[in-house]
């Protein structure tokens, strides 16, 4: 079983005395249901999960009055071995977004507190069977993702202890023994290949093969080219799938600005921004803007029409490649032949992290006059951070002359190296990013 962060998080859910209704988003199969059934399996006396999308005679439950009075009846109608225990029962509407009148159900839930409710769905982001009436105010909420580094690290047995002393060398700035950073930079790298779709681990550590692994990782593409086609509507689905699968390309140019000219030759945002707004409603893709100032709240000084694309699980992305670029990133001592390729790449899977800590505004800067380019910059209470990516331990002259500002506290160099620090300049190991 795969040891997953979120799991903290229901049990907090659960311990509130005044709780909410609770949806968790997320992409298709990054574990949301698992992670639920164990919930529900484990911290209730009765756990009654309904699928919308595996047994769809189960919206008939919602039709009519939604009153919890008459929906309790018709669950146990539908479902007559649901145990129905007041005090003790969690109710999983799983798939929620296939049935609009589930989702109206959520505001009068609440008004029946002896019966705990969690939604989960795929879709929730875009405009697919909108529901009458939205419960607002009347939902918690949990954004999930495919895992993240540090659960990465649990899968692969590294214990609290070890993640505890990586992070103690992130708070006092002090590098990591040698023998730990080797074998935690290689983890990483192996993350950057595998990424953290639970199927694609599970399959990796039973087979030990990396095609396998690599074979569910297009299986999983797969599926998302029929969810665009199923959920986005005619006049987006063909573009939408175009502007997914060019990400490889966007991030292999020099510039790694998204370029509608990328995804068809003549292509502009008038045609494909909507696409790209359905990409990010679905969590498939997270956007990053570009900047003309530093000053607080950063948003005042985004650049709308310069933006950067990531997709959400840096496994799926890296699958978009040959095969082949997989051997060169765990092999990096080796002649590398795809190095344009593989600055994207880390940059991307910085991307993943930092979404996975919970950025949901990131920004980079990118002057087109000029060679300066900082990655990312996060915002936080004593001012705008950058964060400089670098696959090696190369030169960082974009940083250093950004950290000349007085307005700049500080910034980072992520390198494949270890820690050190240089006036407001900390140089970290690339996977250090968890703890940012």
């Amino acid at each position: 079983m795969l040891r997953r962060t979120v799991t903290d998080e229901l049990k907090k859910w659960k311990s509130r005395d005044k709780r909410k209704c609770l949806m968790i988003r997320g992409a298709r199969q990054i574990g949301k249901t698992y992670a639920v059934d164990h919930f529900g399996k484990t911290e209730y006396e009765s756990y009654i999960s309904i699928n919308f999308l595996k047994t769809p005679s189960y919206k008939s439950i919602f039709e009519g009055d939604l009153d919890t009075k008459t929906l309790l009846m018709n669950i146990s109608l539908y479902i007559p071995d649901a145990k129905l225990i007041k005090g003790r029962t969690l109710i999983f509407l799983d798939e929620i977004q296939e049935c609009p009148e589930a989702i109206t159900s959520l505001k009068f839930w609440n008004e029946e507190p002896e019966y705990d409710v969690i939604a989960s769905g795929s879709m929730l982001g875009i405009d697919y069977k909108r529901p009458a009436s939205y419960p607002v105010g009347a939902i918690d909420y949990i954004d999930m993702h495919s895992l993240s580094f540090r659960e990465f690290l649990w899968a692969n047995g590294v214990n609290d202890e070890v993640y505890e002393l990586l992070e103690d060398c992130f708070q006092k700035k002090v590098p990591v023994p040698l023998p730990v950073n080797e074998r935690i930079m290689q983890l990483f790298r192996m993350y950057i290949v595998l990424g953290g779709m639970p199927e694609v681990l599970e399959i990796f550590f039973s087979s030990n093969s990396l095609m396998e692994a690599d074979a569910k990782q297009r299986a999983i593409l797969n599926d998302y080219r029929y969810d665009i086609a199923h959920y986005a509507s005619a006049d987006i689905k063909l573009k939408a799938e175009k502007c997914y699968f060019s990400l490889p390309d966007q991030l292999s140019k020099e510039n790694h600005k998204f370029q509608y000219s990328a995804v068809e030759k003549g292509g502009n945002a008038r045609k494909f921004s909507t696409s790209l707004d359905w990409l990010e409603g679905a969590y498939l893709t997270s956007k990053v803007m570009n900047l003309n100032g530093y000053d607080l709240p950063l948003r005042k000084s985004e650049d709308s029409q310069s933006f950067r694309v990531y997709a959400t699980d840096i496994g799926l992305f890296v699958a978009m490649f040959e095969y082949s670029i997989k051997e060169r990133i765990l092999n990096p001592g080796k002649t590398d032949q795809a190095s344009f390729r593989k600055g994207g790449i880390y940059e991307a899977v910085i991307a993943d992290v930092l979404l996975k800590n919970g950025y949901r505004e990131l920004y980079f800067r990118k002057d087109e006059a000029s060679t300066f380019e900082i990655e990312f910059i996060i915002e936080k209470a004593d001012g705008a951070i950058p964060i400089e990516v670098k696959s090696t331990n190369s030169r960082s002259k974009s940083l250093d002359n950004l950290l000349k500002k007085s307005e700049i506290p500080y910034g980072y160099k992520l390198i494949s190296g270890n820690t050190g620090v240089s006036d407001k300049k900390i140089t970290l190991p690339l996977y250090m990013a968890m703890f940012i």
